[in-house]
């Protein structure tokens, strides 16, 4: 049984004139962004894309591997085109978004070696590392960004 997060075998995707348009400005965001954000990104470049397809290509998107997902400390789920095209962790700045891929073999080592110890097979983990970056942290609170509510 394949792990949750890995990509799921799927049918052949349709490249529609709206899933190039989504691609292609997944591809140009340094940090993860919510589906509502990334609909109004489209609308500023003049794609006509509704809110309902940007939802099912990203949730396609991540099924098929090509973005990472993440839930955002409210819950939303927020997307990532990331350099790695393999498995790696994020370190996400709460405040304004910045992301840092991680690669970190001691946590596999241990995730391994802890799986292994209790007799478990086929595991799969995710790692999130949130909290503030460094410009975020000079800046006082009431100066951080905060993210609009969806």
């Amino acid at each position: 049984m394949p792990s949750p997060s890995a990509p799921q075998p799927q049918a052949a995707v349709r490249v529609t004139r709206q899933r190039r348009a989504v691609q292609a400005a997944m591809a140009v965001q340094a940090d993860f962004v919510s589906t509502q954000d990334l609909h109004a990104i489209l609308r500023e470049r003049g794609e006509s894309v509704s809110l309902a397809t940007t939802y099912r290509i990203l949730q396609s998107m991540s099924e098929t591997g090509e973005v990472d997902v993440l839930r955002s400390e409210d819950g939303e789920s927020i997307y990532r085109q990331c350099a790695a095209e393999h498995h790696h962790h994020h370190l996400v700045c709460r405040s304004c978004g910045a992301t840092v891929e991680l690669e970190a073999p001691e946590i596999e080592r241990w995730t391994s070696q802890t799986a292994q110890r209790h007799g478990f097979t086929q595991i799969d983990h995710t790692i999130e590392i949130v909290g503030l970056c460094a410009e975020c942290s000079a800046r006082g609170p009431e100066d951080r960004e905060t993210p609009e509510p969806a």
